[in-house]
This record gives C-alpha cells, structure tokens and sequence, in this order.
C-alpha cells in the first residue's frame, strides 16, 4: 500500500459536501493539508470507520493491520467481497477451487471464499489472517527477485524498524540462541529451506510465507567475543506486493510462535 501521492486520492474518500467542520474551507483544502501532514483523516467528522482502518497507515499511524489485526480483518473481509479472486488466484501465485482462492502460507493451504470467509487446516490467527487477505488485496504479482531487503527498505519501514528490530530481529535472535535447532526444525515444519549464507552469516534460511512473499534469516553464532546476531530481510519485490504493516505482522508473529515452540520443547527464552 504506498502513501498519498496527491490530494485527489485524499479528496475521492470524502463526502465533498464542504461542511467545514474539520476546520477547512473546503473537502479539497482538507485533502491537500492531509497531504501536507497538517491534517489526519480522522479530522473529517464525515469519514466512515472502514475508511480510516484502510488508510491509517498512509499517514504514518499506527496500522490497522498490525496494531488491531482483529478490527482490520473487518475491513478486509469485506474489500474481499469485491473483487474477482478467479483473476486474484493468478495474480498473487494461488489457485481458484470451488469457490475458494487457495493460497500456500508457510506450506500450508490457507483459503478466503467470496464473501470473505476464511479457512486453514492450521489456526486462523490474526497475524496470519490479516497479512493473507492483504495480500490477496494489494498484490501486484510482481516476480520473486532474489535480491533481499532490510525491514528498513521496505516503504515506510525506516520509522517502524526500531520496534520491528526490537520484536523481530531481537526477539528473534533470542530464541535462536537458547534454541540449537531452531532453524532445522522451522525447515522441517514450516517448508523452509537453508540456503547459501548471504551477507556472511553463520545460517541463512528461506521461509515461503507467502507465494510473493519469501523471508530471509541470517543468523551470525557468537564468536571472539562477539555477541550473536540475527536479521530478517525480504525479497526486494515486497514494495510490489505486501505493505509495511503486514511485513511487520508477519515476521513479528513467527518470532512469536517460534518462542512458543521453544518453550514447548523445555527452553526458557531470556527476556530483555
């Protein structure tokens, strides 16, 4: 999803009735000073819950999708409704069976019908379910390019990469310290694959979360005196096909999960 690129796209989700309430002269004045950042669209008295949850992001707030997967998924459910997901199938790398888009999230079949209803042979949770549908949504089906990208390339990442760093990469890394197996095990459990080491790390290791939308760990082991680390990058095509607030929710829920399987299998995670 990328920002504003002029006040038209601002001005198109207004009720042009020039109210005045929001403190503009016009719904035109109001739309070029959202884009200016001298506005939010909440300032419109007018603008329907649906709308914001979709565009709270493109000012820079905090998402819908990561901060409130649950009320987002509201919103995307019922986007889904509108479009024709034949067509959507081969765009973003799924396939259209019986009525439902069916699409591999992590080697796994995750599938949304026409109305918007979801359904996965694994749990249909928030930081999966809202990432899947915006996906459907937004992706442009750009080809996997094999060239990889920080969190903080992505658009709109460098303000958010501090908090992606702290419960992602370190949180992440955490885990991958207390657990030895971890990456052999999400390799066996969530179809990944090690891969040659990229940027000279220790472990590199590709997890298909999404046709599109692959995801790179590099794991660098503690060596002459030098602490462990570990970063997380996407292929280069993400701008194209998943946005910032998905991206986040995608890589911070894995972590999530992995710190669950390790304390499943007896580790206690350090917290910091």
């Amino acid at each position: 999803m990328e920002m504003f690129r002029n006040a038209m796209e601002i001005f198109i989700l207004l009720d042009r009735s020039n109210c005045r309430k929001c403190g503009e002269k016009t719904c035109m004045a109001f739309a070029g000073a959202v884009l200016r950042g001298q506005k939010k669209l909440e300032h419109c008295p007018k603008i329907d819950a649906a709308t914001l949850a979709r565009y709270s992001m493109v000012q820079g707030q905090s998402t819908a999708v990561d901060d409130d997967p649950e009320a987002s998924l509201v919103v995307l459910r019922q986007q889904v409704r509108e479009i024709d997901l034949t067509e959507t199938a081969r765009r973003v790398g799924g396939e259209f069976v019986n009525g439902r888009l069916i699409v591999r999230i992590l080697g796994k079949d995750f599938s949304v019908d026409t109305e918007g209803n979801l359904s996965s042979f694994i749990h249909i949770i928030p930081w999966v379910s809202a990432p899947f549908l915006t996906y459907v949504l937004h992706c442009q089906g750009t080809p996997v390019t094999g060239e990889w990208i920080s969190f903080r390339e992505i658009k709109g990442g460098r303000e958010r990469y501090p908090l992606f760093q702290k419960r992602g990469e370190e949180a992440m890394k955490r885990v991958a310290d207390t657990w030895p197996d971890l990456f052999s095990d999400i390799v066996s459990l969530f179809n990944g694959r090690r891969v040659e080491a990229h940027f000279d790390s220790d472990i590199s290791v590709v997890l298909p979360v999404l046709p599109l939308v692959p995801l790179l760990i590099c794991y660098w082991r503690e060596a002459d005196g030098i602490d462990s680390s570990l970063n997380i990058f996407f292929d280069q095509s993400i701008n194209a096909n998943l946005d910032v607030g998905a991206a986040y929710m995608l890589a911070t829920g894995l972590t999530q999960m992995f710190e669950k399987l390790a304390l499943r299998h007896g580790y206690t995670i350090p917290q910091k």
